[in-house]
């Protein structure tokens, strides 16, 4: 039983909805929202133009309200439009205008209508875009065109959640034409976008000092230099001092060697003299 009041209740919100698209026909509606709370239901109507919407000193506001209740038996329905900023990036506005175009120029220049609104979507930030219209344009016999520019994912969880959809129909003489309007719109997370994070950039303080605060160092470095130089040159009397004891010491062992080397070889001078 639970089963059959959910799916009732479903198809009563799909009834609303369809109910008041044909209502606002032309007048730049997207979607609506039904939320439940505690005083009633809520429809929340998304436009681009909420003026139309509203109409005069809240005109339209109240015969849908008025109409709901009749039709739907709904108790107390609250109303409720909000404005959508770019509408070129709605599929259901966007497939509107295409509809609106081709009812207002024909089928002749259904081309030019798709090419242009495709470019449209782009300049408006969209990262990509599909127009497909589907009836007889313009020959006879039924055919489909599509109109692509951009990136479009067509099957995956990208395609179901983030790509938005839109379906109008036009009236034309030659028989009813279908529009179907995709929309991948900006500011989307793809799961194949690849985020490269470079290496982490280190940076170093360097102090500035100014060349008076550098003399100043070196001022106060002098007078310290000057004392440990002082020790170094007693040092080095010292051993001034003892190196000429050294040598003359060295100077006598020399003349005491020379002498006695002269003195042994006498007797062999005298050996052979005698010969």
């Amino acid at each position: 039983m639970i089963e059959r009041k959910l799916i009732k209740e479903k198809i009563n919100d799909y009834r609303i909805q369809e109910y008041i698209l044909n209502h606002f026909k032309g007048s730049s509606y997207s979607h609506s929202i039904i939320q439940k709370t505690p005083l009633g239901e809520k429809i929340i109507i998304f436009s681009s133009k909420p003026g139309l919407i509203v109409g005069r000193g809240g005109e339209n506001v109240k015969s849908i309200v008025k109409l709901l209740k009749e039709k739907f038996e709904m108790q107390s329905p609250q109303v409720e439009v909000q404005e959508i900023n770019e509408p070129f990036l709605d599929a259901s506005i966007v497939a509107e205008k295409v509809a609106e175009m081709l009812v207002r120029m024909g089928t002749s220049r259904f081309k030019f209508i798709g090419h242009r609104i495709a470019q449209n979507v782009i300049d408006a930030g969209g990262i990509g875009v599909e127009v497909k219209i589907s009836g007889k344009v313009p020959a006879k016999r039924s055919k489909t065109w599509k109109f692509l520019l951009g990136y479009l994912p067509k099957c995956g969880y990208p395609a179901d959640v983030f790509v938005k959809k839109g379906y109008r129909i036009a009236e034309l003489k030659p028989g009813t034409i279908g529009v179907t309007v995709k929309i991948l719109p900006p500011n989307v997370e793809m799961p194949d976008d690849v985020i490269i994070i470079g290496k982490p950039v280190i940076t170093e303080t360097v102090e500035k000092t100014s060349p008076e605060l550098n003399n100043a160092k070196l001022v106060a470095k002098e007078p310290s230099a000057i004392e440990e130089a002082k020790p170094g040159k007693k040092a080095d009397e010292k051993t001034a001092e003892k190196t000429p004891a050294k040598e003359s010491k060295k100077k006598e062992g020399m003349k005491q060697a020379k002498k006695e080397k002269p003195a042994k070889k006498a007797p062999a001078d005298k050996e052979a003299g005698k010969k």
